[in-house]
This record gives structure tokens, sequence and C-alpha cells, in this order.
């Protein structure tokens, strides 16, 4: 007799976890807003001025990247910088092919003229961190290897690409792997790649105390309270809480700041974000540390606004707070 396995925990219509320790992530929210959850193949050809391609970046890992290429254009002779891009989800869900990433990273990539690498990482609880900070460096790795020629990698990405520009970007939970992935490559030697820059967007820090804002803003489909303790608990390393330097690097278990090489970094907040305050907490923090950072701030919208497609071609604040989003990237790449 087959034995029916027992739902033990669940976040809210993104994540299902069974006593056998299967985990499920099949979305069951709204039918209407799925298709934002659902991958979008990969395609040579160029739509709309990109292409997208799935490369592996470490093939005895499985590891591997989906590349977006922008198309030259007539006259355009200059290799594109790259955005090494880490996906959101709270370290447990999502995937670096979803539609809500293919839509802001193809505009990216063909409005600011760069190369993004997306990584596909490990996930929790399957793979509890610091698997998916590994798998961002592997992937920053895996260009250094391309750019001394000491592995193979497709001839047009070699072709096309600026090693010297390299900048690591992340959306809310990939905004703390932005700062791992930073600090970890301020101790290696990247020659001849150059780190130019970092861009997390909306970092999932915390504190185990809630902060104000956590309590006073409100809650969105892209996070809730409940969505950070679960997805948290699930992703951290076993025993710890939030306090921990990967969650709160501005906290005393966390390496100082001031002791980091890091390059220049552009924090991007959104003024209605549930994590508002203690992502200006780092922000103050790296300032202390006179480390070089912008802060590029959305006003009227919340946690990863730009990555709902619905509120971004429905509602006129989300249209004009992400095209102006893409404009600040855009210009800090192109000082950096």
């Amino acid at each position: 007799m087959v034995r029916e396995k027992k739902l033990v925990d669940e976040v809210s219509g993104w994540l299902r976890i069974y006593d056998d320790g299967s985990v499920d992530r099949t979305w069951t929210g709204p039918p209407e807003v799925k298709f934002m959850a659902e991958p979008v193949p990969s395609h040579d050809e160029f739509v709309d001025g990109v292409s997208t391609r799935d490369i592996f970046t470490c093939e005895k890992s499985n590891l591997k990247a989906r590349v977006y290429l922008p198309e030259k254009e007539l006259g355009e002779t200059e290799k594109f910088p790259i955005l090494v891009h880490f996906h959101g989800g709270g370290f447990c869900i999502s995937q670096a092919d979803w539609y809500i990433y293919y839509h802001i990273y193809t505009r990216l990539a063909r409005s600011s003229r760069v190369i993004c690498v997306s990584a596909f990482l490990r996930r929790a609880p399957e793979h509890r961190l610091p698997a998916a900070i590994d798998d961002g460096y592997s992937t920053l790795l895996w260009l250094r290897s391309l750019a001394r020629g000491e592995s193979y990698g497709p001839s047009w990405l070699k072709e096309s690409a600026d090693f010297d520009r390299v900048f690591l970007i992340g959306d809310s939970s990939g905004g703390n792997l932005v700062h791992e992935v930073a600090a970890r490559a301020g101790k290696a030697d990247l020659s001849p790649l150059r780190l130019a820059g970092a861009v997390p967007i909306h970092p999932g820090y915390v504190r185990s105390e809630r902060s104000r804002s956590e309590l006073e803003q409100p809650q969105t489909p892209f996070l809730t309270l409940d969505m950070v303790d679960k997805f948290l608990s699930l992703a951290l390393p076993v025993g710890c809480n939030k306090d921990h330097p990967i969650t709160c690097p501005m906290g005393p278990a966390a390496p100082p700041l001031e002791g980091l090489k890091l390059p220049p970094y552009l924090l991007c907040i959104a003024d209605q974000d549930l994590l508002i305050d203690s992502e200006m907490e780092f922000y103050e923090a790296m300032k202390k540390a006179n480390k070089d950072v912008e802060l590029f701030i959305s006003t009227g919208v919340g946690h990863s606004f730009y990555l709902n497609k619905i509120a971004v071609d429905m509602d006129p604040n989300t249209t004009k707070q992400t095209s102006n989003l893409i404009a600040g990237i855009k210009e800090f790449i192109k000082k950096h």
C-alpha cells in the first residue's frame, strides 16, 4: 500500500513541503498571474533585439546560466559590459528562465547595451545557503576562465563581451547574493576580468527583531512577512536566525564592512518596501565604512515592483518607476 505523503509546511501559493522531504513549487495562487512564474524557452534568434541562450557554466556540477545577448546596432563596434544576475525568491523559489525575469532583463539588455548572464541557482530547502552563493561565485569564476582563455565558451560570447566591465546585479534575495559574491571576489585575483560594480535591488536584509517598516508598510504578493519568515527559516544554515551575515551584513555577526574590498554599489530601494528600514541601515553602514555606494529610490512602489508585468503594463506609476530604475542602472553602468 502506498502511503499518502502529508503536507508539513507551505508558503502562500509558492511552495509546499511534504513529510517525505519532497518540495512542490507549482504555482497555486491566482491563475491569472501564473504566466509570470513559468519558464520562457530560450531563442537563438533575436526577438525584439535580444537573443537568449542557456549554456553550461560548469558541466561537472550541472550549473547553467541564461544569457541575454543584445543585437548589434548599425555602426555599433564596442563590446558589451556583462551583468551577472542572481534571481530572487527568498533563496527557495523562482528560476533564471521565469517570465518575471525574462520581461525585465531582455529590456535591460536591449536598452542598456549589456550582456546579462543570469545564473540558475540551487534552491533551499534542498540546498541551504551558502549553496546559492557558491553557484553565483562559480558563475563569476567561469567568466574569468573565459577571459583567460582557460575554458571552453561560445565564441559569440567571447567576441561580444567586455570582461573589463563586469557588474553583479540581483533582485530581492539575489541582492543578498550580490554582496556575498562581491565580498568573495574582493579576496580573489579575477584578472583580466574586472568587477566594475554591484547593483543589489531591494535586497532581503532583515534582523531577528521586526523593523518599523516591516510592521507598517503594506504587504504584497511579492513579499509578505510570512514569506520572509518561512523562506529564511528554510534557507539559512540549520540553527541560524535572521541575524546571520547573509541576511544581516551590517550586523555584529557579519565581517566588518571596513575590511571588505568591494566595487562601487548602486543600492536600489523602494519607499513602500517592507524591508526599507534594514536596507537603509545597510546603506548607512556602507557609508560609515567609506564604501562607494549610491542610493536609488523608487517612489510609490513596493518590493520587486518592476517584476510584476501586470502592474508594469497597467499602473502608470509602476510603468514610470520601472523606466526610471532601468535608466538609473544604465547610467551607473555607463559611469563605471
